[in-house]
């Protein structure tokens, strides 16, 4: 079984989802189905349906969330120092076209959320910038085409 590596925030952040699934939203559907069963005709029944649908979706993701937590392979981001880039670094890019300089951290892909700055380990940029240090340049291919990037800091917090 393969390890996902996690920061503690985005491990925290499955839990939280997890247990509101459980807690929360399977009540909700349990409730809806039997509210609907009451109406008679299941046939026919679209509430039950809908119910239904929304039923499997809810269980699908709680497997879902159950083998990625307990896959789960936590990464001190404190702990971690230097130069080199690394899961969980926030690293500084300067486009060496542009000279614009744009702010990423290093996050598992279930954390990824580019408008806020958290760039998946998998990622192409992240598996290009992936053990590179301070001043070294690297090329991604993008939509737009390939850009080069200096890494002007890397930083662990």
């Amino acid at each position: 079984m393969e390890k996902i590596p996690i920061t503690a925030e985005g491990l925290a952040k499955l839990e939280n989802e997890l247990k509101h699934l459980k807690h929360v939203d399977r009540q909700e559907v349990i409730a809806a189905i039997s509210e609907a069963r009451e109406l008679g005709d299941l046939s026919e029944n679209a509430e039950y349906h809908a119910a239904k649908d929304k039923q499997g979706f809810i269980e699908g993701r709680i497997k879902e969330l159950e083998d990625r937590i307990s896959r789960a392979e936590v990464i001190d981001i404190k702990s971690l120092s230097g130069e080199d880039v690394k899961f969980g670094a926030t690293v500084t890019l300067a486009d060496e076209d542009t000279d614009e300089e744009i702010t990423y951290q290093i996050v598992g892909e279930d954390e990824a959320n580019i408008e806020t700055g958290h760039l998946s380990i998998s990622a192409p940029l992240s598996r290009a910038l992936i053990g590179k240090s301070v001043g070294d340049s690297c090329e991604v291919t993008t939509p737009k085409g390939p850009r080069s990037y200096e890494i002007i800091a890397v930083v662990y917090k």
